[in-house]
């Protein structure tokens, strides 16, 4: 059996879905795929992405909510994860691999360019019960949205550079 992951998510929408998430688990401490329902993080949809991690360990986007256009300023539902550039595509690839790898939620801050990105990645479980898809939330937030964070209030969330919160 896993042991609970100390990372609950940096911004309200992150916390509802670890919250989910974490209900979802099977005995084994793995969700899988197919006990997500989509209709219960409707109004977050915009933020989610569901990426396929193939035997190679490469990624794709299989879903690809509109504010990813935003974040990496292209469609990137249907493309491999290694075609984004630049420091979000980065950050998705290492996301992804350490959510598979632990089987338990991650996330972190990366701040560029003076955008605040928030990220968070839950692994899934396939039909063969290999974790094989993650669920992923992305969301861009200005210095004042971050102030507003209890957590960062607290100091449980460091705010300079680039962070890997789990």
């Amino acid at each position: 059996m896993r042991h609970k992951n100390g990372f609950a998510g940096v911004t309200p929408a992150q916390q509802a879905l670890v919250g989910y998430w974490q209900a979802c688990r099977d005995s084994l401490g793995c969700v899988a795929r197919d006990t997500i329902n989509p209709g219960v993080f409707r109004s977050m949809l915009a933020n989610i992405s569901l990426v396929e991690i193939d035997a190679g360990g490469e990624g794709r986007f299989r879903i690809a909510g509109s504010r990813l256009r935003d974040l990496f300023g292209t469609e990137v539902r249907g493309r491999p994860v290694a075609e984004i550039a630049g420091a979000h595509g980065e950050c998705y690839a290492l996301g992804l691999s350490a959510a598979i790898e632990r089987g338990e939620p991650v996330g972190g801050l990366i701040e560029t360019g003076g955008r605040i990105h928030a990220w968070l990645r839950l692994p899934l479980a396939g039909e063969d019960g290999r974790l094989s898809q993650v669920l992923c939330h992305d969301e861009l937030l200005t210095a004042a949205e971050l102030r507003a964070i209890p957590a960062l209030r607290e100091g449980l969330i460091q705010q300079s550079g680039t962070r890997f919160a789990a």
